[in-house]
């Protein structure tokens, strides 16, 4: 038996290298001929384009290795069955679930070196990725910005942070500002208010209904100004920095992102969708898991067409799983439904039906 299964890991692990090669293949052709316009405007040299690249790898392995997956299960058994293996196996007293268990211990611990990969490269790589975005792609950027945003979240230097609970990107207006400054890991002050405007004219922020505190050395409060009246205050910062500022929680790892829910919180400001995030961060990795579970019987099913039943029916599966997961973020973005049942919605469903699956199949 251990020469089976190192057999059918060699022909699962050989498809696998094969597609995800193929998949990274299309997705740079494809995402180079969308932007090529935004390269050209911008008059990118050509040697940030191909670190852009670089960069954007980890991210498109991460998009691509389910569906990977996904082929390379149906065709390693799909080819046993073709082969007429699969029928010498069941004569012989191996059964189905024998059979696919080294299939299903490969998918879990691919399951969770993903995860580890998530947060190691892809969010790091999200994160130069999008440096690269702000500095080159001025014109046309890749990433539109949004009329209203929210759940805003800026750093300027390492001692200001800056929580912003909705802002109006064309009308430069805010709402729900939160600014802290420390000193020496400490607060030194503290402004509070309702609302905030630009004003272009002045280079200035007006601010009203706000509350500035300042604390001494030890952070002990020492004065409180409470004021309704519009006030002029010099920030350092302008409305393109809150817009092109606020990070993606894909560049963001699961750390960083327990880190960011834990500090909005602290100041008052919802964290519900930086929340479905992160344990979306996990839920996606176990799509390596569900993938496998789905292709395997739909192989068996029909062993005569296996490979083309098995892989249109497959690609169906996987879209349709991530159309649901989509489906599930939005719940719970939208407080519809708890941020951790909604991570995991389409993982359950799917799960569930993988098993049903595999179990209703002839043995």
């Amino acid at each position: 038996m251990k020469k089976l299964d190192l057999y059918l890991l060699r022909q699962f692990i050989s498809i696998l290298i094969l597609s995800l090669l193929g998949f990274l293949c299309v997705f740079v052709i494809v995402d180079l001929i969308e932007n090529l316009d935004r390269y050209i405007d911008n008059k990118m040299p050509w040697g940030i384009v191909l670190k852009y690249y670089g960069y954007s790898l980890p991210y498109f392995i991460n998009i691509a290795l389910p569906m990977s997956m996904m082929i390379a299960s149906v065709f390693s058994i799909g080819l046993m069955a073709k082969r007429n293996e699969w029928t010498a196996m069941k004569s012989g007293g191996i059964s189905l679930y024998r059979l696919t268990a080294p299939l299903l211990l490969f998918s879990i611990a691919v399951s969770l070196i993903s995860f580890e990969f998530d947060n190691t490269f892809v969010s790091w790589g999200m994160s130069m990725r999008g440096e690269i975005e702000k500095e080159y792609m001025k014109k046309k950027p890749r990433r539109r910005s949004k009329k209203t945003i929210k759940d805003i979240f800026m750093q300027k230097q390492e001692y200001q942070h800056i929580v912003i609970t909705k802002y109006q990107s064309h009308s430069h207006k805010a709402e729900g500002i939160t600014m802290i400054t420390f000193a020496d890991s400490l607060i030194q002050q503290r402004m509070d208010a309702k609302k905030m405007t630009w004003i272009d004219t002045l280079k200035s922020w007006a601010i009203s209904d706000y509350s500035l505190r300042n604390f001494d050395k030890n952070g002990s409060e020492i004065n409180v100004i409470i004021s309704k009246r519009d006030t002029l205050l010099n920030f350092d910062f302008e409305p393109d920095d809150i817009t092109k500022g606020n990070k993606h929680p894909d560049e963001l790892n699961f750390e960083e992102l327990k880190a960011r829910i834990k500090y909005l919180q602290s100041n008052g400001v919802d964290a519900t969708r930086w929340k479905v995030q992160r344990h979306f961060k996990v839920a996606f990795a176990f799509t390596n898991l569900i993938v496998v579970l789905f292709g395997i019987p739909l192989v068996v099913m029909k062993p005569k067409s296996g490979l083309a039943f098995g892989g249109g029916v497959s690609f169906l599966v996987i879209f349709s799983y991530y159309a649901f997961i989509k489906f599930g973020q939005s719940l719970g973005i939208n407080g519809v439904m708890d941020p951790m049942l909604s991570a995991w919605l389409g993982n359950i469903v799917f799960i569930s039906g993988g098993v049903l699956l595999l179990f209703s199949v002839r043995k």
